[in-house]
């Protein structure tokens, strides 16, 4: 019996700390066995101590102790992804490497939890809302790859990464 190939896809922003990170994490708990997910940055810093403390609390999936790593590492190492998900601005965006074999850049933007502001416990609820953002994302676009339907339903507010 021919075991079917995995979807290999790539998030990046561009520290690696937050965004990449949540949708690395929230893809590999949906997509499961289907998916092998990735992440990575184009300045890589360190993991966010809020946002791991908001998936810890709310997904039970503990990311403190987890390194970050530079997108051009995996391209210099001669990685290959079906799909490079960026998870910041646009601009950012255009300085990812592009890598051999890749079916679909896609671009989704999310706030930054970095340039967030206030008290600790307003920034953990904005990282929440941040979460369910990129989670909702992440739903629709295995959603789309599951179907083999991403090509033709490719939605309105991505752009093309």
């Amino acid at each position: 019996m021919e075991e079917k190939q995995k979807k290999k896809v790539l998030f990046v922003c561009v520290h690696n700390s937050a965004r990449s990170q949540m949708a690395e994490e929230l893809l590999r708990k949906h997509g499961g066995e289907e998916y092998e997910v990735e992440s990575a940055g184009l300045e890589p810093g360190a993991v966010n101590p809020l946002v791991a403390q908001v998936l810890k609390e709310d997904e039970k999936i503990d990311i403190a102790e987890k390194k970050t790593r530079s997108v051009f590492d995996l391209y210099k190492a001669g990685k290959r992804f079906h799909y490079v998900v960026t998870v910041c601005d646009e601009s950012t965006a255009q300085r990812c490497p592009l890598f051999p074999g890749v079916k679909e850049r896609i671009l989704m933007s999310f706030e930054d939890p970095s340039a967030l502001t206030g008290t600790e416990e307003e920034k953990l609820e904005k990282i929440r809302q941040i979460k369910a953002q990129i989670e909702e994302e992440v739903l629709r676009f295995k959603s789309l790859v599951d179907q083999d339907l991403l090509e033709e339903n490719f939605p309105e507010h991505w752009g093309a990464g």
